[in-house]
C-alpha cells in the first residue's frame, strides 16, 4: 500500500492557491500590451480538469481490473480531484454565463 505524500500534498495545494490568487500559470503568454489571453487561460484550465478527470478514469478502471499497483486510496483521491475541479469549472462558467448576461442587460 502506497503512503500518501502528506509534503507533496501540501506542495500541490499552496501551488494552487497561488494560481488562484492570480499567479500566473506556464502556458499563458502575456500579449503585447501587457495584458494575458483570456482564451488562452481558459484552455489551459479546461485541459487541466480534462487531465484530472482521465486520470481518475484511468486509475479506476485500473484499480477494478485488478492492477496490484493501484491503491483505493489513490483512486478515491484522484476521483475527489477531478470532481472538485470540475465544480470549480461549472461555478467559473455560471459566474462568466452571469457576468455575460449582466452587460448584455445595460442600456447603451
Amino acid at each position: 500500500m502506497n503512503a500518501i505524500d502528506g509534503n507533496g500534498l501540501l506542495l500541490q495545494m499552496r501551488a494552487l492557491a497561488a494560481r488562484a490568487q492570480g499567479g500566473v500559470s506556464e502556458t499563458v503568454s502575456p500579449k503585447a500590451s501587457g495584458g494575458v489571453d483570456f482564451s488562452r487561460v481558459l484552455r489551459g484550465a479546461l485541459d487541466s480538469v480534462n487531465n484530472t478527470q482521465q486520470t481518475a478514469r484511468s486509475l479506476a478502471t485500473r484499480f477494478d481490473a485488478g492492477d496490484p499497483s493501484v491503491d483505493l486510496s489513490q483512486v478515491m483521491i484522484s476521483m475527489q480531484k477531478s470532481n472538485v475541479s470540475f465544480q470549480a469549472a461549472t461555478q467559473v462558467r455560471n459566474k462568466l454565463v452571469s457576468a455575460y448576461q449582466e452587460i448584455m442587460n445595460m442600456p447603451i
